[in-house]
């Protein structure tokens, strides 16, 4: 009797390690980059077609072409936005203007002070065309998109572990969410 219990316990167990390896996740795509991905219990804010309702709340199972948020069962085609932040092809030219603007102004006075051995003098041409690679670097470098309108070349996808799309859950004890950028 001890015999067939240890082995259906050792059944069981290895049935179940498997059925929770297997999990289903939420891709949000952009042709074939993978900008956001959720999974079972994780939170997600959106919002449907044709209402000004931002909704919040969490992913209790992945269909084909549906997800279930708590009870409600939600086709993909009726969600208009998904909101979660992410950076842009603007963020990174905003990041390379502020390091080209301040590594511009610092070059400049490295050469006046050491190559030319002067005193620390600010060129007036170098000055302003640092604050004008600043300026307008900052604002694309700070500013971010906080949402997703699925559409076009923007869409949802449930990925299961065939799917090329899909990446393990590495460690079940940290936050489930997996953001790319």
């Amino acid at each position: 009797m001890k015999k067939v219990f240890a082995g259906c316990i050792f059944l069981f167990i290895a049935i179940s390690g498997h059925l929770a390896h297997s999990q289903k996740q939420l891709v949000v795509l952009k042709r074939e980059k993978v900008l956001y991905r959720l999974n079972y219990g994780d939170e997600i804010v959106y919002k449907l077609k044709g209402s000004k309702t931002v909704r919040t709340s969490y992913i209790n199972n992945l269909y084909d072409t549906a997800l279930m948020a708590h009870e409600t069962i939600i086709p993909f085609y009726k969600i208009d936005k998904i909101y979660f932040k992410h950076s842009s092809f603007g963020n990174r030219v905003g990041g390379l203007l502020v390091i080209g603007g301040v590594g511009y102004f610092l070059i400049d006075q490295l050469n006046t002070v050491i190559v030319h051995g002067e005193s620390p003098i600010i060129h007036e041409g170098v000055a302003k065309a640092s604050g004008v690679m600043v300026a307008v670097g900052l604002p694309l470098l700070l500013i971010r998109k906080k949402s997703e309108r699925i559409e076009g070349r923007y869409r949802l996808l449930t990925a299961d572990e065939d799917s090329p799309f899909y990446q393990p859950i590495l460690n079940q004890l940290e936050s489930p969410v997996i953001k790319e950028n």
